[in-house]
């Protein structure tokens, strides 16, 4: 761990990773939402819509979605992408999605304000090094069973290349507990803050699994010292193509805003 592991005495400030016009890393708590995958424009719209009213700072939407079966909806690809760039457009929210290839990264890097590598390529040395060299603020996601140095490494690929703007997110790990969809690890957040100078994102949505579960596990991750969230919201999960049952609708979307200001004001974190 050579680029961003320190020892906690030794801790610099949390790097500032800007996407766009949002700061990631600093006082401001950074809240992204959207939907698993894009299924359609008026789906995106509606939502991007509706959870930046609410207080949602950045839009995420999957174009290139990887699944366990390949027999599932994996994502709409380059329309998905036209669509994401209409909506960005219309609503002015940064947009981040998910980058599987790295003969996609051109292509992609025409729209996303954030790449983000999921927990499958975490580990993906060659397309992280490809994205590196793209100084696109990046979102990388932990993998499956991996453990904090082996991520941290994964980040090092990117860093290694001269880009520094990584945002590190836990999403849950693999257990032998089969109730929620993986287990979230709230000791990462401030395990990392101790190891290196990245943000730390929280992903509750996949972390869980369950929609019932994401607003208290997310109210964790912001008392623990998450520097955001990430959210999956739909207009009607439960006919969601993607993850529909670990993603809120609106009405939950805006409980849950409701919910985060006071935690985050209690961690010295900001609101819009």
């Amino acid at each position: 761990m050579n680029l961003i592991a320190r020892r906690k005495d030794e801790q610099q400030e949390t790097t500032a990773v800007r996407v766009g016009d949002v700061i990631v890393g600093g006082p401001q708590l950074v809240v992204v939402a959207g939907p698993c995958a894009i299924e359609s424009y008026e789906q995106l719209l509606s939502t991007a819509l509706e959870i930046k009213r609410l207080g949602a700072t950045m839009l995420r939407g999957g174009a290139y979605k990887p699944r366990t079966s390949p027999y599932s909806f994996r994502g709409k690809g380059e329309h998905g992408l036209k669509i994401l760039s209409q909506i960005k457009e219309l609503t002015g929210l940064p947009v981040v999605t998910e980058v599987m290839d790295a003969r996609d990264i051109e292509r992609i890097a025409e729209v996303a304000d954030m790449f983000q590598i999921g927990s499958r390529n975490m580990q993906n040395y060659t397309l992280l090094s490809e994205i590196g060299k793209t100084k696109r603020p990046v979102l990388l996601k932990r993998g499956l069973a991996a453990t904090l140095e082996e991520w941290i490494y994964a980040a090092e690929y990117i860093l290694a290349e001269g880009n520094d703007q990584v945002v590190l997110c836990e999403r849950g790990i693999r257990t032998f507990e089969t109730y929620t969809r993986n287990t979230v690890d709230i000791t990462a957040i401030p395990a990392l803050k101790e190891l290196t100078n990245l943000p730390v994102f929280l992903d509750p949505s996949h972390g869980t699994g369950r929609r019932s579960l994401v607003s208290p596990v997310a109210l964790a991750g912001i008392a623990a010292g998450a520097d955001g969230l990430m959210i999956e919201v739909h207009p009607q999960p439960d006919i969601a193509l993607s993850d529909g049952e670990q993603s809120l609708n609106f009405e939950h979307f805006a409980e849950l805003m409701d919910k985060i200001g006071p935690v985050a004001k209690a961690v010295g974190r900001e609101m819009i």
